[in-house]
């Protein structure tokens, strides 16, 4: 894996002092090796055409890719959709990149950045949705410059891509969070649970975990929405997509177009029928329909709704606000953002 292997094969471990070199080349040879067995374990239809699909476990994609096979649009699509649940988006990256995935589900910055360093990676948008700037409703929080001089929980560390593109927005009004603000990082559920606690003043969420802070009384202070028209988007940006390879696509083109359409059509199901999130319900283990309800508008709302190449342009726009906060070695050296990273199913056909 390029970038930092080391720290991958940390995550992997549970360690806290990055492995040595044997260690992580075994763990990765390990995983790959246990996550094609997962997924060729499933049986094939003789005639379809298998996808495998590595997912995080807790993520939304699951939710997607259960609807679909409930409604039987992957049957529908001559696919044989095969799925290896991981517990981390690491592991995901390592199954691709090992050739034990087709398909994963990422942020484009990830992308760029291995394209960038040599692996030509593919992104098909999924989701614009990003999570918000959380707070009490009795603090007086309501922009960005709101944010100075007080405790800020950065959920996904301080190269996270909603910490980057909000840093980026509030240099615009003039202040520096990272000096002005008292970030501290962590993972969702500790930010979650410090805010909720009255340990930290705000916190920046991911979008699930918002959510449930929204079902908890608490409020959207500041959006990701806005800070990306702040940093010159012309609507909401699919931030995370469907990644693969370009060799895949060009291979395996036409399996690649039936479930991305697939997908989609999953997708639009679960914003539109109530019916079909029963099962989330359960796996959620809500027993608030409201909350249910306040799930249900957010993904809703992150449905991507706009054409593949508004979203490349406005992707562009943030890339580089993020290049300015994070600097190079954090995007892999290119200034700009290659737009050929963007795969537009209609174009391919």
């Amino acid at each position: 894996m390029k970038g930092n292997p080391a720290m991958s094969a940390t995550l992997l471990a549970g360690a806290e002092d990055p492995p040595p070199h044997g260690f992580v080349r075994s763990a990765r040879m390990q995983l790959v090796a246990l996550l094609a067995g997962a997924l060729l374990a499933s049986p094939c239809a003789e005639a379809a055409d298998t996808i495998r699909l590595a997912m995080q476990k807790t993520g939304t994609v699951a939710w997607e890719i259960a609807t679909m096979k409930a409604l039987g649009l992957d049957k529908a699509a001559d696919l044989d959709i095969q799925t290896a649940e991981l517990a981390t988006p690491e592991s995901g990256k390592i199954a691709l990149q090992g050739g034990a995935a087709d398909l994963i589900v990422s942020d484009w910055l990830w992308a760029a950045r291995e394209r960038t360093l040599g692996d030509k990676l593919l992104f098909a948008p999924y989701s614009t949705a990003l999570g918000a700037v959380m707070a009490p409703k009795e603090q007086p929080i309501h922009a960005l410059a709101d944010l100075a001089g007080r405790s800020l929980g950065v959920a996904g560390g301080p190269l996270d891509k909603s910490w980057l593109l909000v840093q980026a927005a509030a240099r615009k009004e003039g202040v520096d969070l990272a000096r002005a603000a008292r970030p501290a990082y962590g993972a969702p559920p500790l930010i979650a649970e410090k805010l909720a606690s009255g340990e930290l003043d705000a916190a920046l969420e991911f979008w699930t975990f918002s959510v449930a802070l929204e079902a908890r009384g608490f409020r959207r202070a500041v959006d990701m929405a806005g800070v990306e028209k702040t940093l010159g988007a012309t609507g909401p940006v699919a931030m995370t997509g469907y990644v693969f390879t370009e060799a895949f696509a060009r291979d395996h083109g036409d399996a690649l177009r039936r479930f991305l359409d697939a997908a989609a059509r999953a997708r639009q199901a679960l914003a539109s029928d109530p019916a079909l999130w029963t099962p989330i319900k359960a796996r959620l283990r809500l027993t608030d329909e409201a909350a249910l309800d306040i799930y249900r508008k957010r993904y809703a709302e992150g449905v991507p709704k706009r054409s593949v190449a508004e979203e490349a342009q406005d992707a562009k726009a943030l890339y580089r606000a993020i290049v300015a906060v994070g600097g190079p070695d954090l995007v892999g050296g290119a200034a700009d953002l290659d737009t050929g990273l963007f795969y537009d199913a209609n174009a391919a056909r």
